[in-house]
């Protein structure tokens, strides 16, 4: 039946793609509306159960009596205040009315300590409910009519059964392969098709829709996909994995300066283990050992139809947190959405509702399952793969532990912890991530999630450190390197203090740099330097003017148009862009056109079928082959207000012919909008030919960027998106240095600024030489623009053409940087 949800709280009613959030904007956890509220107070927006309450109150669960399940989380990153400001008065179980108190909350506090205000409020279970009417853009009071939701009828009378059965062959571009996340987005990406997709490799079959399946497939970079889909809809799903898998899925293996395999110090010293760097830092502590609560399983169970609903609950339940943990922060954000994606795996539930109809528990079904996935993971050759089987080994006790009706008891940590142990469980760390000033497993490695979650949370880490770790008696004291992979135990007083003295001095370092971060940028001798931020989305932009960026140098624009079955319209992309604008506060913005092609493919725009995509339809010569798209794309960046706060940057431009006839399309939308001011137009410097003939592209262009990382991979003949040659492509080879020489000089004579936009620009040690060939702008990523900026301003303009001119004339990338590790060496 129809259901109309009614306003919760009083405020500003706005679309999902300006919260500052990916997990939200990108609508992973579900679809509906943000609120900026004005007001402290919830109400229940219809009749409903409450399924949940967050610990913190800060996030409420609720089922509709038509089965809608609506999350409504106030603010963002608001688990961090531990319930300070909230008061929830409903329960879990409880019924509620329309219009019933739900929640009140300080406003004035949350507004001071939490992120940001904006509410989302979400229809979670959206493949059984659409949105056909929302409110927008306009100020909103409780019980005004918010959103209007319909059920989907799904026919099932054989709907992908009938119609098209169609297979193809592509080769797998994922330069890491089918591990967790990009199995996650395939998930996602199948989702909106009714067809049954699958795909084949080393004789084993996947369901599309199984990421855990995807997973156990150990499909590697290079090998050949067979992708086979039933129904009606079957061409349109082919076309669109096929676009994903052929694709780098935002994985694109960029040069990396400076890359040394961390040391691994012989395990024999007494008062030394070595491992592999999983989370950079430095710690001093006293050891604790890791220990969990045993979970106890009865293999056999009720009823059948019982132990299914105790699965069904308790997979709701760990669902509903896992959403409260993924929305309350970016550290780990990704990761608890390729959890999401695994407790939505429709083979795993369908093997343990297997086990279960032999009379077997519930939680004895589940285990089962998941030992069984777990260890096809191991057996991989992937060492990425093989290190997924802790997500499901995770999965598994979370679920166990619901099951049995108890939670996961806090852990004890004194304030000087460094925690131990065999290995740890991503949301055993995100639990109590902020309690420990270090990790060292015995186990794990460098890519698995409890890394990525340790580098989100800023948690020192080593893994692989063998057995020995698990010997270490409680409050042993500790040093925890993690940028060599070292662990001292119980070192003596002299090393205490010394590695006190250096924690201070890089504690200090980092104060200064951040406190100085939000200057205007100038070397020691005044000389101007502009630093920028490289941005995806709006959520980057917020981060990056925190960290001090003075603009965004590179805005890629592909985060509109990718992963979806049709270009965003005119108005969806100026929302964005605005959005983004208005995160940067009038300070510039510049936004690369379009750059999609044979290497970045999209399922709606189908392309010819090129033997060398990377020298194909590309950037600039996809935008002239489908003006459409570009026409669309100039008129929303020209509606951003105010007029001209957005330059605009053409990609893999070889002539001026092309930027003449990029310049002709954007006067005729310039004029037809009535934008009487002339709107700069800029060129991205990513091949040989832009480099060498920049003194001719500077008389029709208003500035340049250098794109280093595709320009190194042309300049060099080499794939950088290819690992057996990636550690190669190297922006700091010689060649690649003069050309950018020779792009600076073009511009030079028509005094039109030079950025860096690539890798390249985001190491601190290159800035001096960067500097000193004649750029004047760096576009870095936003997380190194503090030590950047410090950098810089101890640099003088004599100094870095002196060591320009020494760099070029050095024959190799390693003479290159032993040349800066020489000149940074004080």
């Amino acid at each position: 039946m129809t259901l109309t949800l009614l306003t919760p709280m009083r405020g500003w009613v706005a679309s999902l793609e300006e919260v500052p959030d990916p997990v939200f904007a990108e609508r992973m956890l579900g679809d509906g509306v943000a609120i900026d509220p004005t007001g402290g107070v919830l109400h229940a927006p219809c009749d409903a159960e409450v399924v949940s309450v967050a610990r913190t109150g800060h996030a409420v669960t609720l089922r509709a009596d038509n089965g809608a399940e609506i999350l409504i989380h106030i603010g963002l990153e608001t688990v961090a205040l531990e319930g300070d400001g909230f008061t929830p008065h409903v329960n879990a179980g409880q019924r509620v009315k329309a219009g019933d108190l739900i929640v009140t909350f300080d406003l004035d506090l949350l507004g001071r300590r939490a992120k940001s205000l904006i509410t989302p409020i979400l229809v979670t279970n959206r493949d059984a409910f659409a949105i056909t009417w929302r409110a927008m853009n306009r100020e909103i009071e409780v019980g005004d009519r918010l959103m209007t939701l319909e059920p989907l009828v799904r026919g099932g009378q054989g709907e992908t059964s009938t119609g098209k059965d169609l297979r193809t062959q592509i080769v797998l571009a994922l330069p890491h392969g089918l591990h967790a996340r990009p199995a996650g987005r395939i998930t996602a990406l199948v989702k909106p098709f009714a067809a049954e997709i699958a795909i084949a490799v080393h004789g084993r079959t996947a369901n599309a829709r199984s990421p855990v399946a995807l997973m156990a497939l150990g499909a590697a970079f290079g090998d050949d996909l067979t992708l086979s889909a039933t129904g009606h809809d079957a061409a349109a799903a082919l076309r669109a994995l096929s676009a994903f898998l052929a694709g780098d899925g935002g994985e694109t293996l960029a040069p990396v300066l400076n890359v040394v395999a961390p040391p691994v110090p012989a395990p024999s010293a007494d008062g030394v283990l070595g491992g592999v760097t999983a989370a950079p830092g430095f710690a001093i502590g006293r050891a604790v050992q890791l220990r969990r609560a045993e979970v106890r399983v009865e293999e056999i169970g009720g009823s059948v139809d019982e132990e299914r609903q105790n699965l069904t609950a308790a997979l709701h339940s760990i669902r509903m947190r896992t959403v409260g943990v993924s929305g309350d922060s970016d550290a780990g954000g990704e990761v608890m959405a390729a959890h999401l994606a695994m407790l939505d795996d429709p083979d795993l539930v369908a093997a343990a509702e297997q086990v279960i109809a032999t009379g077997k528990s519930a939680a004895y079904a589940w285990g089962r399952a998941l030992d069984e996935q777990a260890e096809a993971l191991r057996r991989l050759d992937d060492p990425r793969l093989r290190e997924r089987a802790a997500d499901l080994m995770d999965l598994k006790r979370q679920v166990l532990l619901a099951l049995g009706g108890t939670a996961e008891a806090a852990m004890a940590l004194p304030p000087d912890a460094i925690l131990l142990a065999d290995d740890l469980l991503p949301s055993e760390l995100m639990a109590m991530g902020g309690r420990i000033l270090g990790l060292c497993t015995a186990g794990g490695g460098p890519t698995s999630h409890v890394a990525i979650i340790a580098a989100a949370l800023e948690v020192p880490a080593i893994a692989a450190a063998g057995e020995r770790v698990l010997g270490i008696r409680d409050g042993t004291p500790l040093i925890l390197d993690a940028g060599t992979a070292i662990l001292r135990i119980d070192p003596g007083r002299d090393e205490i203090a010394a590695a006190r003295a250096a924690i201070a001095y890089r504690a200090a370092d980092r104060v200064a740099a951040i406190a100085a971060a939000a200057e205007r940028c100038r070397m020691a001798d005044g000389t101007r330097i502009e630093v920028f931020a490289n941005l995806a989305g709006v959520a980057e932009a917020t981060s990056a003017v925190a960290d001090g960026a003075e603009g965004c140098g590179l805005l890629r624009s592909e985060f509109l148009f990718m992963d979806r079955a049709a270009p965003p319209d005119e108005e969806e992309q100026r929302a964005a862009y605005q959005a983004i604008a208005d995160a940067l506060a009038g300070r510039p913005l510049i936004i690369r056109t379009l750059d999609i092609g044979g290497d970045k493919p999209v399922a709606y725009l189908p392309m010819p079928r090129e033997g060398n995509p990377a020298l194909g339809l590309r950037g600039v010569r996809t935008s002239l082959w489908r003006p459409d798209l570009l026409r669309a794309q100039l008129r929303a960046i020209l509606r951003v207000t105010p007029v001209g706060a957005c330059r605009i940057m053409v990609p893999m431009v070889t002539s001026v012919s092309e930027l003449a006839a990029v310049r002709a399309i954007l006067d005729e939308e310039r004029l037809a909008l009535d934008v009487t001011a002339r709107i700069e137009l800029g060129v991205m410097i990513e091949t040989p030919a832009a480099a060498v003939t920049a003194a001719v592209l500077a008389v029709e262009a208003d500035f340049f960027s250098i794109g280093a990382n595709d320009l190194t991979q042309y300049a060099l003949a080499m794939d950088r998106t290819n690992p057996l040659v990636a550690a190669q492509v190297d922006a700091l080879h010689p060649a690649v240095l003069r050309l950018i020489a020779l792009a600076c000089e073009g511009a030079s004579a028509c005094e039109r600024p030079v950025a860096v936009c690539g890798a390249l620009a985001s190491e601190p040690l290159a800035a001096a030489l960067l500097i000193g060939l004649g750029v004047t702008e760096l576009s870095a990523a936003p997380s190194v623009i503090p030590h950047l900026k410090a950098a810089i301003r101890a640099l003088d303009m004599a100094g870095c053409r002196g060591l320009a001119a020494q760099a070029l004339a050095q024959t190799s990338p390693a003479a290159v940087r032993a040349l800066l590790s020489k000149e940074a060496t004080p």
